[in-house]
């Protein structure tokens, strides 16, 4: 489950219209959510509030054998209108599943209101702050997100913590998203790193509407009008450590148009180390997704398969047949939630069982999860925790 902060920063995204999907780094994000997500670890309670669109808070305390916690501080330029009750905010908005593309859209589309039109700036760009401090090891983490134009987005990571080498370490991002492509440039104090990275997208050219047909019905399930296929790569290089890598990767989803059941399949290749990753996800139904990821490496021949499902239990059944159009709606526009929980659950070859629950009681969110080792059976219960959330 999402964090308020992380809600919040999501819900900047959301208004500013910027498309997070359409990047190399999100390629593998549907396979991400439905395998890797995360098993709470002992006990923790979260409090937070958006006491005004532009301003929210957070505070947490938890218990892992020591007493922990964290506050964490949020500013936007650009108002945020969205639920902020734990008891009102849809659980669909909180749990990241199955990670329905939208359609492409140009540039030269409205950004955000009263700031670009057609390219022209027209007034302050939108700008987030947000930091947080952990305790007792007064270790601060910061992060800064400016719009600078309708295609651009600078985003500046800071962590100071007395443990790391030089005290800490900032990570600056440059996203560049035309629609039909995307680049990154990214360097990070840590070792000097430097990498790029970049995604493009074959079919249609959200850029030139009027220059592409869109009355002919779909053809095939390959066909860029049912889906979109997407190629990418990134290159790091670091030269104080004298080291560089290498990674590239594609991926095929089904889009709104698309009539039968959504799926995603992903490839992902790093030549210099030799790992192959495959994931292929499909949404089943209205409430059941799978998941399956197969990792290989071509030189130790090491492989690992992880299998997993997402089940969300709903108040009453929905029967409408357009089910998988009605889930690609505006996220922060949705109906009343009627979701009870979420349950997701994976497993891997070397036997290891992971098993989370998302729910509402009343006005708190609720989060429980454990660990299984089924190849120990004198250490069977691994990780177990959960979270409690309330947020105003």
């Amino acid at each position: 489950m999402l964090e308020f902060m992380d809600y919040v920063q999501s819900a900047f995204y959301s208004t500013s219209r910027w498309n997070v999907d359409n990047s190399y780094a999100s390629l593998t994000t549907t396979a991400h959510n439905l395998l890797d997500f995360r098993i709470p670890l002992g006990a923790r309670l979260h409090i937070s509030s958006l006491s005004a669109p532009n301003f929210a808070t957070s505070y947490t305390l938890g218990s892992r054998g020591v007493v922990d916690g964290s506050l964490s501080f949020l500013y936007s330029s650009l108002g945020l209108h969205v639920p902020v009750q734990s008891s009102h905010v849809p659980l669909s908005n909180l749990v990241r599943g199955y990670r329905h593309l939208k359609e492409l859209v140009g540039s030269d589309k409205p950004k955000a209101k009263g700031r670009w039109f057609r390219d022209v700036f027209t007034g302050p760009a939108d700008t987030l702050l947000y930091g947080r401090l952990y305790l007792p090891a007064s270790t601060l983490e910061a992060s800064f997100l400016r719009r600078l134009s309708p295609t651009q987005l600078l985003r500046v990571n800071c962590v100071s913590d007395s443990s790391l080498p030089g005290g800490g370490s900032v990570l600056a991002i440059l996203q560049n998203d035309n629609g039909k492509y995307s680049t990154e440039y990214l360097y990070s104090t840590d070792s000097s790193l430097l990498g790029v990275r970049g995604l493009y997208n074959f079919g249609l050219d959200p850029r030139n509407p009027d220059h592409q047909s869109s009355n002919r019905p779909p053809a095939h399930p390959w066909d860029h009008q049912n889906g979109r296929l997407s190629a990418g790569a990134e290159a790091y290089l670091s030269p104080i450590n004298k080291s560089f890598g290498i990674s590239t990767g594609f991926r095929f989803t089904t889009l709104p148009v698309h009539s039968g059941f959504p799926y995603t399949m992903t490839l992902t290749v790093n030549p210099l180390m030799g790992n192959l990753s495959s994931t292929y996800a499909v949404k089943a139904g209205p409430n059941l997704a799978f998941c399956s990821r197969f990792d290989f490496n071509v030189y130790s021949y090491e492989s690992e398969v992880v299998l997993g499902l997402e089940l969300w239990s709903r108040k009453q059944p929905n029967a409408s047949v357009e089910w998988a159009t009605r889930m690609i709606r505006d996220e922060w526009r949705k109906p009343e939630d009627n979701v009870n929980g979420v349950l997701k659950a994976r497993v891997d070859n070397n036997g290891r069982v992971g098993l989370s629950w998302e729910t509402k009681a009343k006005e708190l969110l609720l989060s429980l999860g454990a660990g299984i080792d089924l190849k120990k059976p004198e250490h069977l219960i691994g990780n177990v925790g959960v979270e409690v959330s309330y947020s105003s």
